[in-house]
């Protein structure tokens, strides 16, 4: 049998795309780094788990559900949705995480010869997903660590689709208020789709946050993405949600793979809902962690930011992905941020507080290795 001609079957945008290669399983780091322990500082993950509801949810599911198709399309998760916000059921989508509904979006909207709008330095996936199918990704560098509202118009061309906003900003954590994201969205005038992220709305306290949901009604074109993975803890059960403008969203639909969603997923998400108490202990759980943190690293003289959301990004004086290496020796997994085209930063998932000052205590540790080099 001959091998497939890849160079003649694959498209060039393909060839030039590089894979993304996760994080091995952590039996595997632990055994490849010889730590016995490893604290998970690396995905904003919420240390608390999911709310007991949802808990219960998960405990209870009769294995022989396993067997049976799900809701093709979230029903249940997308009435609460909608009747918690106002907004007709049909508005609502909900996918194998967010990175999923991401793809809906520029399925639905973008064709060869079309680009989209997004930061330089935010979560990469709108820009990967764009690149790999074929489509032109402009990148406006961050203002100030937070998106350049301006900056963004101006790459706008007659084949620009989709801008998108990520807020707060993964992994600076500044985010645009309410007057800024309602300017910018009356400049685009409808005339392109504006997609905000949430992926972290329920981590900000500050009252002039915008609730992107309560803006569709004035804003067509606005669609908004929100997940259960960060302040709801069910990562590892993906699933998320857009929602937007009910003829917007019946173009997404189309694009929409059915049953990507499992069932587990939906009825631990709809229980994570009513849990309100929840967030309350998972914010007070960020803000000490923070307080700590920032105290530590102050003392230790090392530049960090700290925005919204459950992270603080550091820079160091030594590699990243050095830093990364010596920090797992002892236990402590961390995000390289070169990726994120911050070189020589980390990020770190905020977290209980043996977590924490296990991390502060591998930083002093490799950081003195480095002074006395």
């Amino acid at each position: 049998m001959n091998a497939p001609s890849l160079e003649r079957l694959v498209p060039d945008y393909i060839k030039r795309f590089e894979a993304y290669i996760p994080s091995k399983p952590d039996d595997v780091l632990q055994r490849l780094y010889g730590c016995s322990r490893l604290f998970r500082l690396n995905n904003n993950e919420n240390p608390l788990g999911p709310p007991p509801r949802a808990q219960e949810i998960i405990r209870r599911f009769p294995p022989p559900r396993a067997s049976i198709y799900p809701s093709g399309d979230a029903y249940h998760l997308r009435e609460r949705l909608a009747d918690t916000s106002g907004l007709h059921i049909d508005q609502f989508l909900v996918g194998n995480g967010a990175n999923e509904v991401i793809s809906f979006v520029i399925k639905a909207f973008c064709q060869e010869g079309d680009n989209i709008i997004t930061a330089d330095k935010t979560f990469a996936v709108y820009e990967w997903v764009a690149e790999f199918s074929g489509y032109e990704a402009r990148l406006v560098p961050l203002k100030g660590f937070g998106f350049d509202d301006e900056g963004m118009l101006d790459r706008i061309d007659d084949r620009t689709k989709i801008l998108f906003v990520c807020n707060p900003n993964n992994p600076t954590g500044t985010y645009w208020d309410k007057d800024r994201l309602t300017r910018f969205l009356d400049r685009i005038n409808g005339r392109q789709i504006v997609v905000v992220d949430e992926a972290y709305a329920e981590f900000v306290e500050h009252d002039n946050y915008p609730d992107g949901i309560a803006l569709i009604r004035d804003y067509p074109n606005l669609v908004v993405f929100r997940t259960f993975s960060k302040m709801y803890a069910l990562a590892g059960l993906r699933i998320g949600y857009l929602v937007g403008d009910l003829p917007v969203v019946d173009m997404i639909r189309r694009t929409c793979v059915v049953y990507s969603v499992n069932g587990l997923a939906q009825e631990a998400a709809l229980a994570a809902l009513s849990d309100t108490e929840h967030i309350q202990r998972t914010r007070e759980l960020v803000k000490s962690g923070k307080v700590f943190l920032s105290r530590e690293l102050d003392r230790m003289g090392l530049p960090y930011i700290s925005g919204e959301g459950n992270f603080v990004m550091i820079r160091l004086p030594i590699s990243d992905t050095l830093a990364y290496r010596k920090l797992m020796a002892r236990g402590v997994m961390v995000r390289t941020m070169t990726s994120f085209r911050f070189p020589n930063y980390i990020r770190i998932s905020i977290s209980p507080q043996e977590a924490l000052e296990a991390l502060v205590e591998a930083l002093g540790d490799i950081l003195k290795d480095h002074d006395d080099l």
